[in-house]
């Protein structure tokens, strides 16, 4: 019995063996074909865990040279920069106190943040987005942090009133809870204090 069964085996091995070794050059022709079409390494998209790293440096580098020394030290320090309302640069053209009653807190990645100076009361919260179209992402979607900070920035510093309208408002908490931006509130106000700035926040 032992022995029938090996030889069936046997048998059904030699006859398999053609399939085997046509299937195996099928898939040995298909790999050297994707080979041949295949362009250099850097089009493989293989993943370069440094690819990011060196583009947020090139991002914080650009945000740097465009806001002014305050804001910039506000980013690097805290990790956000606050915006004032248009109404209150006006003001500050017409040579009022420069105190704005309102404000803008400028998050990578997340949605802008409105708030009443004076009080630190939070009114609502901005989503906006500004895809990365460079098409330098490496299979990413999304800008650099800086970048996202700088975008939002300009945004609201040329054209604030197209940034609100365009962008979908909500209340603040819908994707930030309201206590971190709260803590960041106060994080501003001490930063100030320790750089002898007027208080804008409580």
């Amino acid at each position: 019995m032992l022995l029938a069964l090996l030889s069936l085996a046997l048998i059904a091995l030699v006859l398999g063996t053609p399939l085997i070794v046509r299937e195996v050059g099928r898939l040995r022709a298909r790999r050297r074909a994707r080979r041949s079409t295949a362009g250099p390494l850097d089009e493989l998209h293989l993943y370069d865990p440094g690819r990011e790293r060196r583009a947020e440096g090139r991002a914080r580098e650009l945000l740097r040279s465009c806001v002014n020394e305050e804001e910039w030290a506000m980013y690097r320090d805290l990790g956000f920069i606050r915006v004032a309302g248009k109404h209150a640069r006006r003001d500050v053209d017409r040579g009022g106190s420069g105190a704005p009653p309102y404000a803008y807190l400028v998050y990578p990645h997340k949605p802008i943040v409105a708030f009443v100076s004076g009080t630190g009361k939070l009114l609502s919260e901005y989503c906006v987005e500004f895809p990365d179209l460079s098409g330098e992402s490496g299979g990413r979607h999304r800008l650099p942090a800086s970048d996202d900070v700088l975008a939002k920035w300009m945004a609201l510093t040329s054209d604030e009133d197209r940034v609100i309208r365009r962008a979908n408002m909500h209340l603040v908490g819908r994707q930030l809870d309201p206590a971190r931006v709260r803590r960041d509130l106060w994080r501003l106000a001490e930063w100030e204090r320790r750089r002898n700035v007027p208080q804008r926040t409580k």
